[in-house]
């Protein structure tokens, strides 16, 4: 087939602009030959695509009101509620919208009067403390053998149902360990048992002879330690008994953080604890990825994790104390949003 006086003039058109952008693709030339030929026009054609009939208008407009007045239903009964496609209610809330889904997050329940405790508590430590990092915070928790399994990351890609399933015992065995943390590192674990290497609860008597047998010690020969060093625990009453907390108060004389204690630790503050928003949630994370068969085994990797964690970590946690403190104060006690709500 011959080629029109028209494309002939297009063509030479073309190569000129095509040498002239420093491109010398003929291929790209008789694409735009062909184009012209067929429609009259070098100019793309408007694409096809498939039609937007699941986000109409309407559509949009019925799902708007529901959302509104009832965000935390699901996407699937919110599908089966107003007859609409899951994947199109997807798209319309998401694209059209402009909604994302968040996650709640548990926290530690205050009551009334914990937010004036927490802001006097924090007045307390900014006005006494030009920085944190020679404070020594402690605190007990649980690990079982069992650990913790998240349903929602346990899948299984496999062609039929592997029907796996995770045995739970109804009294799992467990290890109680106890350990210290500041911005120079940590002390422990020390793990609560008896003779047979069983957990034991956590009494007076026990603390006050881990103190003496283990804490002392290392205290002694621990990088952070000096005589200005303070000592943080929760208001547990092992740890403030009539026992136990005058043989705190000898081994930290007018620097003790505790209920009772120089500066009142205030109750229902997890957020506001190095052991409970860092360290016992981060130990607990990496001691499973092996599957300990045995608490020994499980100990063992207690101690290997806490040995792993290194100094600018620590020092790191406890800056990110500072940052709650803050937050907190400018909260008037209440719960820290910005750091919970992190995105």
């Amino acid at each position: 087939m011959g080629v029109s006086k028209e494309s002939s003039h297009l063509i030479c058109l073309l190569r000129e602009r095509n040498y002239s952008e420093g491109r010398g693709d003929p291929r790209l030339i008789g694409k735009w030959v062909d184009k012209f030929e067929e429609t009259g026009s070098t100019l793309e054609k408007p694409k096809s695509g498939r039609p937007r009939s699941s986000r109409t208008v309407e559509n949009v407009d019925s799902v708007t009101q529901p959302v509104r007045d009832n965000p935390d239903l699901s996407i699937r009964k919110r599908a089966v509620a107003l007859n609409v496609h899951r994947s199109s209610l997807f798209r319309i809330s998401h694209k059209d919208l402009k909604l994302h889904s968040y996650k709640i997050q548990l926290v530690q329940e205050l009551k009334r009067q914990d937010a004036g405790q927490r802001l006097e508590f924090i007045n307390q430590m900014i006005e006494c403390f030009p920085t944190f990092t020679n404070i020594l915070f402690s605190d007990e928790a649980h690990s079982h053998l069992n650990g913790h399994v998240n349903k929602q990351n346990c899948r299984y890609w496999v062609a039929t149902n592997p029907k796996q399933k995770h045995q739970k015992p109804l009294h799992a065995p467990k290890v109680t360990v106890w350990a210290a943390m500041s911005a120079r590192g940590i002390i422990g674990p020390y793990f609560f048992e008896n003779e047979r290497r069983r957990a034991v609860t956590v009494n007076s008597e026990r603390y006050v002879e881990m103190l003496d047998d283990f804490f002392v010690p290392e205290l002694q020969n621990f990088p952070g330690y000096n005589q200005r060093i303070w000592f943080r625990q929760d208001g547990a009453t092992s740890h403030t008994s009539n026992r136990s907390l005058p043989r705190v108060r000898a081994i930290f004389p007018g620097k003790l953080i505790s209920r009772r204690g120089d500066i009142n630790w205030p109750p229902r503050s997890p957020d506001l604890t190095p052991m409970d928003f860092f360290l016992w949630g981060y130990v607990k994370s990496k001691v499973y990825t092996n599957k300990p068969t045995s608490l020994e085994q499980l100990k063992g990797n207690i101690r290997h994790e806490m040995a792993a964690i290194t100094e600018n970590t620590c020092r790191a946690v406890i800056e990110n104390f500072n940052h709650r403190l803050n937050e907190c104060r400018e909260r008037n006690g209440w719960h820290l949003n910005d750091i919970v709500f992190k995105k």
